[in-house]
């Protein structure tokens, strides 16, 4: 977890080397690799169809995707890090601190919905096979991790929040423009698409408050309904994952 008496390259620094352990593990265990890959598909597609009202509005149909590839979902974002390990002495020179500070609350939602997802597969029964919603909340309750997931919420929150003012600021959007292609001539593609990604769907949305508003509430009764013993606090999204 960032430390918030550090600065915002110290943290994003120890945010990407937790992120490079979490890579490494998986590459050395392709059978967990495999079931987290599933594992976030599955709650990916639970996300897509709790916010199934929001992804239909133009809105707000690019944050939700953003949310769920990006954010808060079970994606592959090794590329992307090792592109941002590299450029971090740039950026500490060219972009301001504060946006240096929410891509590492970034990296840090990351690695912690990683850490997240481990954990409840080990309380899975069958981890590489398919799993119920009831066998998925037993696990949720039996990792007993309210604190994380909480922080994990608020990690969300905090991030929306960053770029909803940062879209406001002519002069970020301007300089990520014209980082377009010499990020990509220098390598740096994965990291440069992610961020022009964010940029994109917080900018359609004109006001995030909002969309940032029903995530939280939204997410906290599900997570309050889980602790509280609900085995069925939404439908199973494996016919979805399946058809």
């Amino acid at each position: 977890m960032a430390n918030e008496r550090d600065d915002a390259p110290t943290s994003l620094m120890r945010e990407l080397a937790r992120m490079t352990r979490l890579h490494e593990g998986s590459r050395a265990d392709p059978s967990l690799a495999k079931a987290l890959q599933r594992l976030g598909e599955w709650q990916s597609r639970r996300l897509r169809n709790t916010y199934a009202d929001l992804v239909v509005n133009p809105r707000y149909t690019a944050a939700i995707a953003f949310f769920q590839h990006d954010l808060y979902g079970g994606a592959d974002f090794s590329r992307r890090d090792a592109d941002l390990a590299r450029v971090v002495p740039k950026m500490v020179r060219l972009v301001p601190e504060k946006v240096i500070s929410t891509v590492a609350h970034a990296i840090e939602l990351n690695a912690l919905s990683h850490e997240l997802d481990r954990s409840l597969l080990a309380r899975l029964p069958r981890p590489d096979a398919a799993f119920t919603v009831a066998e998925y909340c037993q696990a949720y309750r039996d990792a007993d991790e309210y604190p994380l997931r909480k922080h994990q919420l608020a990690l969300i929150r905090e991030v929306g929040a960053a770029l909803d003012r940062y879209v406001r600021t002519p002069m970020i959007g301007a300089a990520l423009a014209m980082m377009r292609q010499p990020a990509r001539l220098a390598g740096f593609s994965a990291l440069q698409d992610f961020l022009e990604r964010g940029f994109t769907a917080f900018r359609r949305m004109n006001g995030a408050a909002h969309f940032l508003d029903l995530v939280e509430m939204r997410e906290t009764h599900l997570l309050d309904a889980i602790v509280a013993g609900s085995d069925d606090p939404f439908p199973d999204p494996w016919p979805t994952l399946r058809a």
